[in-house]
C-alpha cells in the first residue's frame, strides 16, 4: 500500500497585543491563569497536537527577548521555530508570521495567544476541514438574540438566531489561498477583524467548525476571573 504524504501544518500564533483594556503593568499574554501564562497555556497545547509540525509566535517586538527566555525555553516549547515582531494591527501581525512559515508548508493554523482554553479536538477538527475545504474556521452558536440598530442607535431588525455564529481561532486556511488573500487585503488597504473576511473577499467558501464556549479570548480582568474557573474546571474533570 502507498504511503499518504504527510501534509506540514504550520501554527501562526498572534500575541502582539499590549493588551491595554486589561489595565496591568504586563502585556495579558503573560498574565498568569492557575500560574501558567496565557501565552505558554496556548502554545502547550499547540505543541500536543500531532498535526502541528510547527509554529511560529507573533509578539511585540520589545516582549521578544522575554518571551524566548520565560515562555519558549521556560516551558520546553521545542515546536517553535521562530518569534516575530509583530505589526501595527493583528493583520500585520499575522501577514508577518505567514512570512516565516516553512516553505513547504501547506496548511496554515491562525490562532489568537490570548486564547489559552482551546481545546486539542477543535484543533484536530479545522485542520482537517482546511483539508478538505480549503478553509475553516472554529466558530459556536451564538446563545443570545441579535439585534441590529439605526445610526440613532434605535433596533433596526433582529436577526436569526439559528443562522449566527461567534467566531474564534483557530481559523486554518490552505497557504496559498491565506496568502492570496492578505495580500489583496494589502493592495485594497482593507484591514479586518480577523483572517476568515480576507478569504470571505476572495469569494471562497469557509467551513465552520464547532468550537467549544470556553475557549474565551482573554481581554479584560473579568476574563480572568472565567480563565481561573475554567482552568480549575478542567484540572478537576481532566
Amino acid at each position: 500500500m502507498k504511503k499518504s504524504k504527510e501534509v506540514l501544518v504550520s501554527a501562526v500564533v498572534v500575541a502582539a497585543g499590549k493588551g491595554t483594556r486589561m489595565h496591568m503593568d504586563k502585556n495579558k499574554q503573560y498574565i498568569e491563569i492557575g500560574e501558567v501564562p496565557v501565552l505558554a497555556r496556548t502554545l502547550l497545547t499547540l505543541q500536543k497536537c500531532g498535526r502541528v509540525s510547527e509554529i511560529i509566535v507573533v509578539v511585540n517586538s520589545q516582549d521578544i527577548v522575554y518571551c524566548k527566555q520565560e515562555i519558549i525555553d521556560g516551558y520546553g516549547l521545542y515546536k517553535v521555530k521562530k518569534i516575530v515582531a509583530g505589526g501595527e494591527t493583528r493583520q500585520n501581525s499575522v501577514y508577518n508570521g505567514l512570512l516565516d512559515v516553512s516553505q513547504n508548508c501547506e496548511i496554515v493554523l491562525i490562532h489568537d495567544g490570548a486564547r489559552p482554553f482551546v481545546r486539542e479536538e477543535s484543533i484536530e477538527e479545522s485542520i482537517t476541514a482546511a483539508l478538505e475545504h480549503g478553509a475553516s474556521c472554529v466558530a459556536v452558536p451564538s446563545k443570545d438574540t441579535i439585534k441590529s440598530a439605526d445610526e440613532n442607535g434605535f433596533v433596526s431588525g433582529t436577526l436569526d438566531r439559528k443562522a449566527l455564529w461567534m467566531t474564534q481561532t483557530p481559523q486554518t486556511f490552505r497557504y496559498q489561498l491565506i496568502m492570496d488573500a492578505h495580500k489583496k487585503a494589502i493592495d485594497d488597504g482593507f484591514d479586518g477583524t480577523d483572517d476568515a473576511v480576507l478569504v470571505e473577499r476572495l469569494g471562497f467558501p469557509i467551513k465552520l467548525v464547532m468550537g467549544s464556549y470556553d475557549n474565551i479570548k482573554i481581554t479584560t480582568q473579568e476574563d480572568l476571573i472565567l480563565g481561573e474557573a475554567i482552568a480549575d474546571s478542567r484540572e478537576y474533570y481532566g
